[in-house]
Formats: C-alpha cells, structure tokens, sequence
C-alpha cells in the first residue's frame, strides 16, 4: 500500500512538471500567433509564479484542514483546468486568466507533496521525487514540439498535456483513502527523523536570525531564477540567436529537462555514499560550465551540451538543499525555515525570467547566457559561503 501511494505521488509530481516548461517551449510560436511582445511570455510566467507563491504561503493551513490527498486532488483538477483554457484561449488576456489557477494548483500540490514524502518517505525519495518532476518537465517540450512541427498547433499541445492532467486526476479521486492510512503506518515504521544537535542554539532565536538562513534563502532564489530562466527563455535564444527551428529549439529544451531528471534518477543513488554538501557543491560547478558553454562564441551544437550541463548541475542541488535544512539550522525551526525557502524559491521563479525577458526585450535575447552564468555564479558564491560559516559555527 505504502509503495502504491508512492507511485501515484510520483505521477502527481510529472504533472507538475509537465506544465512549467510548456510555456517557455510554445512561445516562439505562441508570440507570432498571438501578435504579442517578447517580454508578455515573462508576464505570463509571472502570473502563474505568483499564485504558486500565494497557494504555497497557506498550503499548510490547507493542508492540516483538508489533507494532502483532498489537495493534491483539487490542485490537479485547477491546473488540468487551466491548461484546457490555454488551448481555448483567444487572446493573451484570456491565457492570464487561465495562468492564476495554473499556478495556484502547482503551489498547493508542490508544498503538500513535498511535505509528506519528507515525513512519510526515507530521504533518498526526496530526490527521486524532484526526479519525476523532471520526467515530466522533460515530456512536456518534447509533446509541444510534436504539435508544433506538424500540422496541429500548440494549442493541441496545450489539450493533450490537459488530458494527461485529467487522467491523473480521476486516479488521485480513486486513490483518496490511501493517504490516512499510509500516514498512520509510515510515520512510526519509516519515518526515523535524526537527532538534532542544534536545537539548543536555536531554541531562543528567530528563524531568521539563525546564522546562515538568509545565505540559504539567496542560494534557492538564484537556483530557482536559472532553473525557471533557461527553462523558459531557451528556446527564444535558440531560435533568435542561434536561428534553429522553433521545433528542434523545443526538442534541445527537453534535453535540459532531462538532464535535471536523469540527474535526480543517479542522485538518489549517491545519496547513500556522497553527503548532500558535496553533491550541492558538484553541481553547481558543472551547472557554471555549462553556462560557459552558453556563453562563449562556439558552434551551436555547444549550446546542446551547455543545456544538458546545466540540467545535470541543477539536478542534485534543490533536493539536498531542502533534505539539509534540519540538519542546517535545527529541527525547532526547519518547518518556518522550509516555507521560507519555499517562499524565496517562488519569488525566484516568479521576477527573475520576467526581468531578463524585459531587458531582453529592449536589447537583445543575446543576453540570456550572460545572465545565466551570472545567476550561477552567485549562486555557488552564497551556497559555498553558507558552508564556511556552517563549518566554523557546528563544525560539519
């Protein structure tokens, strides 16, 4: 039973990620059908952005009312709901409507299923969790690319992509008793949190004067402005730079994507031999020089491997990240620490895409691997001098 339920969480986890890296793989197409600007696909992300920000910010009230199964549910329901408005869509005023609850049901799921798997689950389903993130941010390119290179539309990308959400959602309403019962059984027999030994530095301190966090929450907000800021501008450079077909551009996208996932699969493997710190630092190094690889004046076939780098780099980094935040600042406060990061993260993907598509917009998308390495680097800088701190203060 336990097993079943892990296999339906990880379902639920490809149909979040099947949605976030449509937009970003349609848009080449998508502007010249709409007659919309560059930066509007920014604004788009940033609406579906936010309402991820907002519905994870009061997930847990929700989810204490209502259960992680009931939500996940509802929350499938919203986004396959929203992703059948997209194709129905005449205008870009009507795919902002239809991005609010798009991004609402990615906010609610994602917090809720995070959670129980992180109660419920050992810590290596952590990454292979964010793993079948990938397998379904990876499928989502590769479906639109069909459609756009053929004679169909990305609007029946965006209808096929919702049949896929609703399937899913009559087996989470089939499967609804499942989730009590398996949270009764996996809490005492699988659960085994680890003994905290900074609770008593951090008992009398605030979240956020702990030291460290807010070098943590600047290294979720720079790895969630690149994982979101290629995913959705990539292909625009592609196309506009290295002027390949908006189809094959989609396709290289989906390489990126499954770079990530490929990358989460072996991580959760390594997990049992390498500690988390050494697999954040590895992939933050291999994730700079694939932006290299973006940045420098070289064949275009560079820019490939560059997209599968970076994928690769960024794969281990947001799952042990958030499996160290006990360890990092103390089981007392990990529970207000991870919704913070969780918050950061989301206002990462949220401004971060949008700024570049904006100044992209009155320059040049030639930009974009500049920002990107950038991004990167700022990144390894705050993670690298979290640990120096973490190291002389505990240390580790």
């Amino acid at each position: 039973m336990t097993t079943f339920l892990l296999i339906i969480i990880y379902l639920a986890f490809i149909s979040l990620g099947l949605p976030d890296s449509l937009l970003g793989a349609a848009w080449p197409v998508m502007q010249s059908d709409l007659g919309a600007r560059l930066d509007t696909a920014g604004f788009l992300f940033m609406t579906i952005a936010g309402g991820t920000i907002i519905s994870s910010l009061v997930s847990g009230k929700v989810l204490k009312r209502f259960g992680t199964g009931k939500v996940a549910f509802v929350s499938v329901l919203m986004t396959a709901c929203a992703l059948l408005g997209f194709h129905f869509a005449p205008s870009v005023g009507w795919l902002v409507v239809c991005a609010i609850p798009l991004g609402l049901g990615a906010g609610a799921v994602d917090a809720g299923l995070n959670d129980y798997v992180a109660v419920h689950y050992k810590a290596h389903h952590m990454s292979w969790l964010h793993c079948f993130w990938g397998v379904g941010a990876t499928l989502g390119p590769i479906i639109m690319a069909q459609f756009i290179s053929g004679q169909n539309s990305w609007r029946n990308g965006y209808f096929a992509i919702s049949g896929i959400q609703f399937a899913l959602v009559i087996i989470l309403f089939l499967t609804l008793p499942l989730w009590n019962r398996v949270a009764k059984y996996s809490y005492i027999d699988i659960n085994k949190a680890p003994e905290d030994s900074y609770d008593q530095d951090a008992k009398n301190v605030q979240p956020l004067q702990i030291k460290g966090v807010k070098l943590a929450l600047a290294t979720f907000l720079f790895y969630c402005g690149v994982e979101a800021t290629v995913g959705l501008w990539g292909s625009s450079f592609l196309v506009n730079v290295k002027e390949l077909p908006a189809a094959l551009a989609a396709q290289w996208v989906s390489f990126y994507y499954g770079g990530i996932t490929v990358g989460r699969f072996i991580t959760g493997f390594i997990t049992f031999k390498i500690s988390n710190l050494a697999l954040i630092r590895t992939g933050q190094i291999i994730a700079l020089v694939g932006a290299a690889f973006l940045f420098l004046p070289l064949p275009s076939i560079f820019s490939l491997v560059g997209f599968i780098l970076i994928g690769l780099g960024l794969a281990p980094i947001f799952p042990c990240m958030l499996h160290e935040t006990p360890t990092r600042f103390g089981k007392k406060h990990s529970q207000t620490i991870m919704g913070y990061q969780m918050a950061v993260a989301y206002t990462g993907t949220t401004f971060m895409p949008p700024l570049l598509g904006f100044i992209a917009s009155q320059s040049t998308i030639g930009i974009f691997p500049i920002c990107i390495v950038i991004f990167v680097a700022v990144m390894f800088l705050s993670s690298e001098k979290l640990n120096s701190i973490l190291k002389k203060k505990y240390l580790i």
